[in-house]
């Protein structure tokens, strides 16, 4: 439950971000285009944030695969950073 409302609430916060910059550029030209730039850059702002937590996760998956098969490789000695 933790994790799902930690990915909901970066992914409303990543929104607002892209929503901001995107009325404020869409303000230089119009009122219609700072609508428009708002819910371009809200829209943007979702689809960045759904990649970084895809991303992260795959890292994470990764890391994980990558970190297990270092400890056991079954001589006892497992190298140390």
């Amino acid at each position: 439950m933790k994790a799902r409302l930690k990915r909901v609430l970066l992914r409303a916060r990543y929104a607002a971000m892209g929503a901001a910059v995107g009325a404020a550029i869409g303000s230089v030209f119009s009122r219609n285009a700072a609508s428009t730039g708002g819910a371009i850059g809200a829209m943007v702002g979702m689809t960045v944030a759904d990649t970084r937590d895809s991303a992260s996760s795959y890292l994470e998956e990764a890391r994980e695969v990558e970190f297990g098969t270092l400890s056991s490789d079954g001589d006892g000695d497992s190298p140390q950073n």
